[in-house]
């Protein structure tokens, strides 16, 4: 389906409505639950998500009472449970910190078309898994090997929402993980912005839709990064003042806490060129400008900061947002955050800094490093310019004493 095909869907007037049903005496209801929740237009029904909600702590056998439904459901108790009910040792392994289990068990479309799109099914998918779940269930989702109806939906809307394969049957979102939330977050947001277009803006849209590296972004887009960089200064420079020469750890502080480990022991002369990544970030998107560059490894960490920092505005602060960019015309690609991440950096190693796990990736000698051709990744490398031709004036000072 192309992005025409969604936006005539008319987006804004489909509503979702969660059923579940038992007798109020019913003891096999305490451990199981059967959900159906609805897609509706205008009140009537186009689509049905069937999903069992598997209760560890409130069922005798939770495979026993899962095979009773004789479905999807099934299929997940034999390979996820033991004959006891309990996680099998290689699930428990696989999601270790899960107790209970969400089966997406199949998929209803009363109309193929246009309701047929693997984006909206995701954000139904999305949406129950926030109202049935906690940060202690295991998600499990069909592949296209299963014949569960809507199987092929299902299977490219685990994808979407960052399921992790456990065999050739099932898929598994692990909510205990930020990826998955993250993943939902980008399918809303794609969502919201084919929402907001209507569809005589979409003349064209398939050749629109692919987007060369280094292409403009919106406007409106600009001006909300360059106000979520002018937030994150602001609160870098309160860092400064604050800290000095003293180190930060995990979360400490407005800024300087949520940068890789290895930056946490710098100084303030560090944490000042730091600050000022964020300002000259900002400065780029001036009024009138549409393009960013980041010319250093510290402006790249400073606009992946930017775009999480306006992707956080335009969810949590609208009215703040709409004030900023109350005199600019609307765009299609407005507040198109992955799409900003997409295009706006040669590539996302930088992010890599993050991972405990690859604790001295940033040493030019490490083998992952030297394999990946990374550049000034250690914390003095960070304000290098990657091409001195093209890098900032070193003698242009600092926006704050």
């Amino acid at each position: 389906m192309s992005p025409q095909d969604l936006a005539n869907v008319q987006l804004e007037r489909l509503e979702l409505e969660f059923r579940h049903r038992h007798r109020l005496l019913d003891p096999s209801a305490r451990g199981v639950q059967r959900w159906e929740v609805h897609i509706c237009l205008d009140g009537q029904r186009v689509g049905c998500l069937h999903a069992v909600r598997g209760l560890y702590w409130k069922s005798d056998n939770l495979r026993e009472r899962l095979d009773d439904e004789q479905s999807f459901s099934s299929l997940v108790a034999e390979q996820v449970l033991d004959s006891e009910g309990r996680l099998s040792a290689e699930f428990e392994d696989f999601a270790e910190a899960v107790s209970s289990l969400l089966v997406i068990d199949r998929l209803e479309l009363q109309e193929q078309e246009p309701y047929a799109d693997p984006l909206l099914v995701a954000a139904v998918v999305a949406a129950a898994i926030d109202r049935l779940t906690d940060n202690y269930f295991a998600v499990v989702l069909p592949t296209t090997d299963t014949s569960v109806a809507g199987a092929a939906l299902l299977a490219e809307a685990g994808r979407l929402l960052a399921a992790r394969p456990f065999s050739d049957e099932l898929q598994v979102i692990d909510t205990t993980l930020a990826a998955p939330e993250e993943a939902a977050g980008r399918v809303r947001g794609r969502l919201q912005n084919l929402a907001r277009s209507s569809p005589d803006t979409h003349e064209g849209a398939e050749e629109e839709w692919e987007v060369e590296d280094g292409a403009d972004i919106s406007v409106r887009t600009a001006a909300v990064l360059r106000l979520a960089l002018e937030e994150l200064s602001a609160q870098a420079w309160e860092d400064v003042a604050e800290f000095g020469d003293r180190p930060v750890s995990k979360g400490q502080g407005l800024v300087f806490g949520s940068l890789p480990r290895l930056t946490w022991t710098q100084d303030s002369q560090w944490r000042r060129h730091m600050a000022r990544c964020f300002d000259d970030l900002a400065a780029d998107l001036a009024p009138g400008a549409r393009s960013v560059t980041p010319t250093c490894t510290g402006e790249e960490m400073a606009l992946h900061l930017g775009i999480a920092r306006a992707r956080s505005l335009t969810v949590n602060r609208p009215a703040l947002v709409d004030r900023a960019v109350a005199e600019l015309p609307e765009g299609r690609d407005d507040y198109d955050w992955d799409w900003c991440s997409s295009v706006l950096f040669e590539d996302h190693d930088v992010l890599m800094l993050f991972g405990a796990s690859l604790d001295g990736i940033e040493d030019s000698g490490n083998e992952i490093n030297q394999a990946m051709g990374m550049v000034n990744q250690a914390a003095a490398d960070w304000f290098d310019p990657f091409d001195p031709e093209e890098g900032r004036e070193p003698g242009r000072g600092f926006r704050r004493p």
